[in-house]
């Protein structure tokens, strides 16, 4: 625990910008457990840190850290279960909370929520601000697309502040930094717009590319836009802007929502510091709760055919574990968010061969349509293992930012008693499901035939007795996140399987 904050409640003019860390639970209906509450109390005129305190949490229900080993950020089951619980910290909690005005990164649909939870669950009035500041959305809305996926990750890297630690004190400290480096950009652009807004300033509602079909993320990814086939028309009109626009640049706008309040009044735009202290925010962006688990492809998805896909799949030794990450990307058709991951600039999918199946063909589950969505259990060797638990790891922490209140599903299945015998679920889809069959083939290996098996929707009977127990198969696979009806995950889906036949 580090505490460096004073035990007065005087004034409470302070900002106080915190952050937690969680644990996601693993079934519906759990609450998420906070694993660390990290708070910084800021001067609003000076923008300088004045108090700090941070401290992990034991969380009541035990079983939601059974599976934390170590973070990257370096939290640990064994720190978790030597820390206080939050009863016992929750006073310090809201001396730290109540009447000041609050902000964080994504502050209003995560962070507020939980601790509240965590103040009901123990029976407590919750803390109360005097105003909440999300600099999710509220930099989504004015600093427009320029940092990509407005990710505290990325924006940090867009200014060069460094990595995120997820970590919750460092991340306030650098969530501070962040909103200093965009107030000030921001500033100094409607101080000359005729200069500075022609040569950076990108409208909150545009990405920076202007080809109707991509749209910026960090590291060079690619997305999917709508809204960006009309960039032609409005290029000229954004690199002309006349000094007589001051007043509609995002810096002013910024105070629109308290536009009603007297006391926003004869503020002067040059005051970058009053300014900040009267920021308000409007909506988050939200993603599609009611998401279905169908497989939506776009344009970076890889042609059905065998020989593309071998071309297109990375074997296991060549992927990176820390080159794995998610983004928040838009359908092709527009509309709501959806989770994906990539390798580096690429979609993440993957090839390994000799995957042994533990448990044949399942019919247990069934699609949005209600038929079966077939799949098998196969055994995880530790170089795949590895790859995939990151992936787990990568996507459950972008959901939790997203604010879900879904419950996750873990990607590496380890049944008790047999921890030591990792296995996945491969999902093998039909015609009837909607989606592209999976490709399934048959080689002999005595004379390395390779067959096309064919099986229809209502006919598997082939198919079960070709991947029964024992049997090993070279997989290709992509890695696709959902979250639907409370439940969040990775769907490992098998675009190609090779089954080796035994004669």
């Amino acid at each position: 625990m580090a505490s460096t904050l004073g035990g007065g409640n005087e004034g409470r003019s302070e900002i106080a910008f915190f952050d937690l860390e969680t644990a996601v639970p693993t079934e519906p209906g759990k609450p998420f457990a906070i694993l660390e509450f990290g708070a910084i109390l800021v001067c609003p005129r000076k923008l300088v840190e004045l108090h700090s305190y941070s401290t992990l949490v034991r969380p009541t229900d035990l079983s939601l850290i059974s599976t934390l080993s170590k973070r990257r950020s370096g939290i640990t089951r064994e720190g978790v279960l030597s820390a206080p619980t939050f009863v016992e910290i929750a006073d310090q909690v809201y001396n730290i909370l109540h009447g000041r005005i609050w902000a964080g990164h994504n502050i209003k649909r995560f962070d507020c929520v939980r601790i509240r939870d965590a103040f009901a669950e123990i029976g407590h009035s919750p803390p109360e601000p005097k105003a909440v500041i999300d600099s999710l959305s509220l930099l989504s809305q004015k600093f427009g697309k320029r940092a990509g996926d407005m990710k505290m990750a990325s924006i940090a890297k867009y200014f060069e502040l460094g990595d995120q630690a997820h970590r919750s004190l460092e991340d306030v400290r650098m969530n501070l930094e962040v909103v200093k480096h965009c107030a000030t950009v921001l500033f100094l652009e409607s101080s000359v717009p005729d200069i500075l807004t022609e040569m950076s300033w990108f409208s909150p509602r545009r990405s920076p590319r202007t080809k109707s079909n991509e749209k910026s993320l960090p590291n060079g990814v690619k997305e999917s836009s709508a809204s960006s086939s009309s960039s032609s028309k409005t290029d000229q009109s954004l690199s002309s802007v006349d000094a007589t626009d001051k007043e509609t640049h995002p810096i002013v706008s910024l105070l629109t929502e308290c536009s009603e309040d007297d006391t926003c009044s004869g503020i002067d735009p040059s005051d970058i510091t009053t300014l900040i202290s009267k920021l308000h925010i409007g909506t988050p962006l939200q993603t599609d709760a009611a998401e279905t688990v169908t497989r939506e492809q776009d344009e970076s998805t890889p042609s059905p055919n065998p020989d593309a896909k071998e071309e297109s799949f990375l074997r296991v030794d060549e992927v990176s574990v820390s080159s794995i990450r998610g983004s928040l990307v838009p359908f092709k058709r527009g509309g709501s968010l959806r989770m994906k991951l990539f390798h580096d600039d690429e979609p993440l999918q993957l090839y390994r061969d000799s995957l042994k199946v533990r448990f044949g063909i399942s019919r247990k589950y069934l699609d949005h349509t209600g038929l079966p969505r077939l799949n098998i259990v196969v055994d995880l060797p530790p170089d795949l293992c590895k790859i995939l638990e990151e992936a787990n790891d990568v996507a459950r922490n972008l959901s939790v930012e997203s604010g879900t209140s879904s419950g996750w599903r873990l990607t590496v299945m380890r049944k008790k008693g047999f921890a030591n015998y990792p296995t996945a679920r491969l999902q093998i889809s039909s015609e009837s499901n909607g989606d592209d069959p999976t490709e399934v083939y048959q080689r002999e290996e005595s004379s390395e035939t390779v067959q096309k098996l064919d099986f229809s929707s209502n006919e598997f009977e082939e198919l079960e007795s070709a991947l029964l127990p024992g049997t090993l198969v070279d997989a290709y696979f992509s890695l696709e996140p959902y979250d639907y009806q409370k439940m969040a995950g990775i769907r490992l889906a098998a675009r190609k399987l090779v089954i080796h036949m035994n004669k």
